[in-house]
């Protein structure tokens, strides 16, 4: 028998329900949080912030907002707030799930060290997903909470609902780009991700401006990526002039992507781990 075939008889095939195997992980990832928060408070917080004063303060004073060509937004700042922090939610799940899921395979293997106890590969995913999505909704929500007195949401509840379109959008780039990671054999490919994916998808997505202004044919491209989906949502919500039905297109796509990423990384992470 070979190692491949033998690491596929021992290893465990999911005898704990998802639940379980989440909360059996809850101290290591309260640990690494503990060890790692810091890190991340300029990244996830701060810079946001700085740039929106930037984009939508400074630079949108000399912007004259037009609501019939703005989606509906009475100032420029009211515009680029959903879409930045929608897009902040993608940009915060790439990196939580490019480096941390190569160095848990290759560098310091703690999938490895997780898959020898009853853990299964679908549980290291889980918590993994659970973690990072923790990192999107809270830099997300003190986001949005920070710029409720800039006046730039029309109700209570838009902003709720903006928040909630934020972590599906940040959950479905998350399970998509572990999936990716758990596939590469170098993290030179993360530079390709970065430079050909996040940027273009920041820029086109309708964040910054409305996608009409594309023309026709890459208005649906843009129509067409993850996060213009995830931009709409929370543009909507956040102005309150929802479409309910484009709504619900644009929850269904971040659904079945969810769905299609989680497949993508489990399958992903069990092939890389039989090496």
């Amino acid at each position: 028998m070979t190692t491949t075939q033998s690491t596929r008889t021992e290893r465990p095939t999911g005898s704990l329900s998802a639940w379980e195997g989440m909360t059996r992980q809850l101290d290591y990832w309260v640990t690494v949080y503990k060890r790692t928060w810091r890190g991340g408070v300029i990244s996830s917080f701060a810079a946001p912030l700085f740039y929106v004063v930037a984009m939508g303060v400074l630079l949108g004073g000399f912007i004259q907002a037009d609501p019939d060509r703005l989606e509906g937004a009475t100032s420029y700042l009211a515009f680029i707030v959903p879409g930045l922090v929608a897009a902040h939610a993608m940009q915060i799940a790439v990196s939580e799930s490019t480096y941390p899921v190569m160095g848990a395979i290759k560098w310091h293997k703690t999938f490895f060290a997780q898959l020898a106890t009853p853990l299964a590969v679908r549980d290291l995913v889980n918590a993994f997903i659970a973690f990072v999505v923790f990192r999107i909704a809270s830099a997300c929500a003190v986001f949005m909470l920070v710029l409720a007195p800039f006046g730039v949401f029309e109700s209570w509840w838009g902003p709720v609902l903006a928040w909630l379109a934020q972590v599906l959008v940040g959950t479905a780039f998350a399970l998509l780009t572990f999936g990716y990671s758990a596939r590469l054999k170098s993290e030179e490919g993360f530079g390709v991700l970065f430079r050909l994916g996040v940027m273009p998808l920041t820029l086109f997505s309708g964040a910054f401006f409305p996608i009409s202004n594309l023309g026709p044919v890459l208005e649906w491209a843009a129509r067409l990526t993850p996060l213009w989906h995830g931009v709409s949502l929370s543009r909507m919500f956040c102005l309150d002039t929802v479409d309910w039905s484009l709504a619900a297109v644009n929850a269904g796509v971040l659904v079945v992507l969810c769905l299609i990423g989680w497949r993508w990384a489990v399958t992903g992470l069990d092939k890389r781990l039989e090496v």
